[in-house]
């Protein structure tokens, strides 16, 4: 079955040039003009993915993103930001309430699909139970260990769930991809650009902000203090580092 994927922006011709390419591409498209259609499009379809434009009449794509994070069926989509402007505080934003990926226009087609492609990755990580599916329908033994232990994390591969010091952590689906690189090539120093190219899935062009969002969230979430991080190092002029 088409993956499907929502569209949303105000620019008619965007909007059908974005939607061509896509089916064009083998995917199913929906599409929405403003940010209250867009949220009852969301809840509606359940999608693969959003594409979500920030400037939107009445709601806009920030606003609708937050929403789409609070509410539990929508709360994993994957979610990506298309913004006119060349401000780096719009992508920061973006990121920071809880958008996965955002591509600033002018785009190509190319560049396009392939965020579209690494976004939908995610839904090829095994979901809870589903080993158990497989051993049933295909006699295969699941793996012997499905989590990862390091320091005060505990990491739940199939369940995609974090635990730290006794809690559970409410991790978006790129800072639980993010964590889990880190944490499996612990004590190894990974510049910005092979977790870009690792995490996000290909060669990502341009700013590597991006990275350093989602490290900080990191950090906020698993550091006794954040402005001292020991888990998750910074390794100046290089790039970061798991230890433990």
């Amino acid at each position: 079955m088409a993956r499907k994927i929502l569209v949303v922006d105000d620019e008619a011709v965007l909007v059908e040039t974005i939607a061509y390419n896509l089916e064009q591409a083998g995917y199913q498209v929906i599409t929405a003009a403003d940010g209250g259609s867009a949220l009852e499009a969301a809840r509606r379809e359940t999608p693969d993915l959003v594409i979500l434009d920030i400037m939107l009449p009445e709601m806009d794509g920030l606003e609708v993103c937050r929403q789409l994070r609070r509410e539990h069926t929508t709360a994993t989509i994957p979610i990506m930001m298309l913004t006119a402007k060349g401000d780096e505080i719009d992508k920061v934003v973006g990121l920071e309430v809880g958008a996965d990926d955002y591509v600033t226009k002018p785009f190509g087609r190319r560049e396009l699909l392939a965020r579209v492609r690494a976004l939908l990755r995610r839904a090829d990580y095994p979901a809870a139970g589903n080993e158990h599916a497989s051993q049933e329908t295909t006699g295969e033994v699941p793996r012997p260990s499905r989590e990862l232990v390091a320091g005060p994390l505990r990491i739940d591969l199939a369940g995609r769930r974090v635990n730290c010091r006794g809690q559970d952590l409410d991790l978006q689906p790129k800072q639980f991809d993010l964590l889990t690189y880190l944490v499996r090539n612990r004590g190894t120093v990974l510049t910005r650009d092979q977790l870009l190219q690792n995490v996000w899935g290909y060669d990502y062009v341009g700013d590597t902000r991006t990275v350093d969002v989602h490290v900080r969230w990191l950090r906020e979430k698993l550091e006794e203090d954040p402005a001292n991080p020991k888990l998750i190092q910074t390794v100046r002029g290089v790039g970061y580092c798991f230890r433990w």
